[in-house]
């Protein structure tokens, strides 16, 4: 079905715009890191973009807690420059799944859409346009940034349509910091003499010896470890870190064979078995704390902010607003480093593999656009693309955010201050990174044409910004970052399919319900296999793999199989 309704005021009466988002370049510049694609001439308009004010109705499938109605600095910068302000709406829960659903069966959608996992749904009924000739006449920016990689924004080898424009990633990234792994709280570090830290019974010595030592902090029972399993953040703190620590790359739900192709849950791996068994451990000798599995998310960082938490298994994105609480009450020693852990030294943490450029989760336009609209909304999308843009969301605002010394874009003290204290009320005044879903972008480490970094996220800024207790330690382990301690992508092939959690998958039944209900098993009986006894966790881990050879699981693995081989050979990458 196909939806040519505007009534998404009905539905989207909030506010006004975009979400921040929730995965080469090596200091070149983005003139030369790609060239423009398809610029013969009459390629693209002659026309200038339209700048009369127009608004568009916005769905955001990622929570935007500080998001100001487009009344931030940039977000008012934004509809100067091209006369766009959009009227927003973001899943509240990190989920988009019952909002899609419901968009779908009233068949009135909003005009641009960020959805997530949810695009084939959407694609099946018939809600998305379909945006290569839009890119190819109205997009310059978007082709000079995806020059090379368009073919990795087809839809699938049965259809070569472009529905997305990826968003959810960057072009040419080269990371140049960890955000995840193991954590271990400064002060821990300091106190045992800088111990190595390679394998969990390196890391639950660490924790064991100063908890020992230190039962309380500030008054309060110490925690060794807690996880936050609340809703879908159990992926991030329970169930990716297994993948992790037994040597396998991020596919989400999925183990990918490297040689075949073939996709399976990835629990079914015998050394995940044993990843959670650690785990059951960690929870039977009192290391992990007992409310892991009941807490949820606001108490999770009320304890991490206490300072009173020596470990995590996380991703700094996901803790981040309780470590600025640590550092605003200038409780450095209690912030965290990162360490690349896994069950034995025969693994190696794939956190830094290449995934390749130019695809994942993105940007739609739906067919609520008239013709018209279409072309405003996808020039939109396309300045957002452009170097102006960029540095507009990544620095903010020249002379408030940051100021040019000897050509060099220089962020000021008391800026820096805030972005790292008081991050949220600094985001929401600013606006700084809230428009990243609907803004195509290189990523860290490429630099334009001034010669300066497009992001703030580069090895001078990041080492600046480090307290002393967090230099003190990465000079005791002879580090410049937390990343000099992990696996470099060069120890590992290219992902020839980028992150399968990027692809997009089947939308039938056939897929989505098997799915859903393999998500329903393993939600379950994980965190009961590690809250058990040591003598009930085989029982309850073979139970689950049992479960997930019946309920239409391995058919599904098998249709996910077909669309990780067909996008390899559509990507022109396969074997």
């Amino acid at each position: 079905m196909k939806a040519k309704t505007k009534k998404m005021a009905a539905l989207l009466m909030t506010s006004t715009l975009v979400v921040a988002a929730g995965c080469g370049g090596g200091g070149e510049t983005a003139s030369n890191a790609n060239a423009p694609a398809n610029t013969e001439p009459g390629s693209t308009t002659e026309a200038a973009p339209s700048t009369e004010p127009v608004t568009f109705t916005f769905f955001g499938g990622d929570a935007s807690p500080n998001w100001n109605t487009m009344q931030d600095k940039v977000g008012k910068a934004i509809t100067e420059k091209t006369g766009v302000s959009l009227t927003a709406e973001f899943a509240v829960s990190g989920t988009d799944q019952q909002k899609v659903a419901l968009m779908i069966a009233s068949g009135e959608y909003p005009q641009i859409i960020f959805p997530k996992g949810e695009t084939s749904k959407l694609v099946e009924a018939g809600a998305l346009v379909d945006l290569t000739d839009l890119i190819d006449k109205h997009a310059p920016n978007i082709k000079k940034i995806y020059g090379p990689y368009m073919n990795r924004m087809k839809y699938s080898k049965d259809d070569q349509s472009i529905y997305t424009i990826p968003t959810n990633t960057t072009v040419d990234h080269t990371p140049f910091d960890a955000g995840g792994g193991f954590e271990v709280q400064l002060a821990v570090l300091e106190e045992l003499g800088y111990p190595e830290i390679r394998t969990v019974e390196d890391y639950e010595k660490v924790l064991r010896d100063y908890y020992e030592k230190n039962p309380t902090i500030d008054g309060q029972p110490t925690i060794p470890l807690t996880l936050n399993a609340d809703d879908w953040k159990i992926m991030i703190t329970v169930t990716n870190p297994a993948f992790l620590a037994t040597g396998a790359p991020d596919d989400g739900e999925f183990y990918i064979d490297p040689e075949t192709y073939e996709a399976k849950l990835h629990y079914k791996r015998p050394e995940e078995k044993e990843y959670f068994r650690w785990l059951n451990h960690m929870y039977n000798t009192g290391l992990l704390d007992k409310e892991s599995f009941t807490q949820k998310n606001d108490q999770y960082l009320a304890k991490i902010a206490s300072g009173r938490v020596l470990g995590l298994i996380d991703q700094n994105w996901d803790y981040q607003e309780a470590e600025n609480s640590l550092k605003s009450a200038g409780k450095h020693e209690r912030t965290y480093g990162h360490f690349p852990v896994t069950l034995t030294e025969e693994y190696k943490d794939n956190s830094f593999v290449d995934i390749g450029n130019g695809s994942g989760w993105g940007v739609s336009l739906t067919t609520a656009l008239s013709e018209e609209e279409q072309i405003r909304a996808i020039e939109f999308l396309d300045w957002m693309a452009s170097d102006e843009a960029q540095i507009l969301n990544n620095w903010g605002i020249e002379g408030e955010h940051y100021n040019i010394e000897d050509g060099k874009r220089v962020i000021p003290a008391d800026v820096q201050d805030r972005k790292t204290n008081d991050n949220a009320a600094f985001t929401k005044e600013s606006g700084i990174g809230l428009y990243n879903a609907v803004s195509v972008r290189y990523g860290d480490g490429v630099k334009d044409e001034t010669d300066n970094y497009y992001t703030t996220n580069y090895p001078e800024q990041i080492t600046a910004n480090y307290s002393e207790p967090m230099k003190k330690a990465l000079a005791a382990y002879d580090a410049t970052t937390w990343k000099d301690l992990f696996p470099g992508k060069d120890e590992f092939p290219v992902k020839a399919w980028g992150a399968a959690y990027n692809l997009p998958g089947p939308g039938g039944s056939d897929y989505t319900v098997p799915f859903q209900k393999s998500q329903d098993i393993v939600r379950k009986a994980i965190p009961a296999a590690i809250v058990a006894t040591p003598e009930q966790f085989d029982a309850i881990y073979d139970q689950m793999l049992t479960d997930l050879e019946g309920n239409g699981i391995p058919e599904m693995e098998a249709l996910y199989t077909q669309v990780v081989k067909d996008t390899v050979e559509t990507w022109g990458t396969g074997k």
